[in-house]
């Protein structure tokens, strides 16, 4: 019989195998983990490891660096498990885990470099039957990138992860005015963006 990996380990390297997973609520998967059942935790992290994946890239805008923020914050949620509160949701907790590793990964970054983001090529062209929507997307994802940190993980949050402005200021740490603020100039920055890039396009 095969040894079976154990821990944290599990919750990120194995499948969890709890019946109607679509079904269980985040609160009883934190309890059941918190008794012991690792695959409850791996529920979790099948649950929001893509969103977690995806926040951490558009905040770090560096595909290994966004794995290993994933890793990181799931890390994390699972030694501090037990400082989870009832009654708050568990994709707040966790992105908040993650952005604040993002953070912190940034900050090791600028004391290393005078620019704050280095440049990232982006991905290569879709099929040809599919190149104009393929050329939009990947003036929108360029213009996203090109937004300030605050702005672009605001977008993110709010667009991409469907997040509540409270949400967004819970897991950012900042008032909601200030999320709301975020949100309209990150706006009004990208339709200038593209715009422009819209008019200076071959005809």
């Amino acid at each position: 019989m095969p040894t079976r990996t154990t821990g944290v380990a599990a919750a990120l390297l194995e499948r969890p195998s709890i019946d109607s997973v679509s079904r269980v609520e985040d609160s009883d998967l934190v309890a059941a983990a918190l008794a012991g059942n690792a695959d409850a935790f791996g529920t979790l992290v099948e649950r929001y490891d893509r969103a977690v994946y995806h926040l951490a890239f558009r905040t770090m805008r560096d595909a290994e660096e966004a794995r290993d923020v994933t890793q990181e914050a799931f890390f994390k949620a699972f030694r501090s498990l037990r400082t989870f509160k009832a009654g708050s949701k568990f994709s707040t907790w966790i992105f908040s885990i993650a952005y604040h590793a993002c953070c912190d990964r940034l900050a090791r970054r600028k004391r290393y470099s005078n620019e704050e983001f280095p440049e990232r090529a982006d991905g290569g062209p879709g099929p040809e039957q599919a190149a104009i929507a393929a050329d939009e997307a990947q003036r929108l994802r360029a213009a996203i990138a090109a937004l300030p940190e605050k702005y672009r993980t605001v977008i993110t949050l709010y667009h991409l992860q469907q997040k509540q402005y409270d949400e967004i200021a819970t897991v950012l740490g900042l008032p909601m005015g200030t999320v709301k603020t975020h949100l309209f100039r990150a706006k009004e920055q990208l339709r200038r963006t593209l715009r422009e890039g819209a008019m200076e396009s071959p005809q």
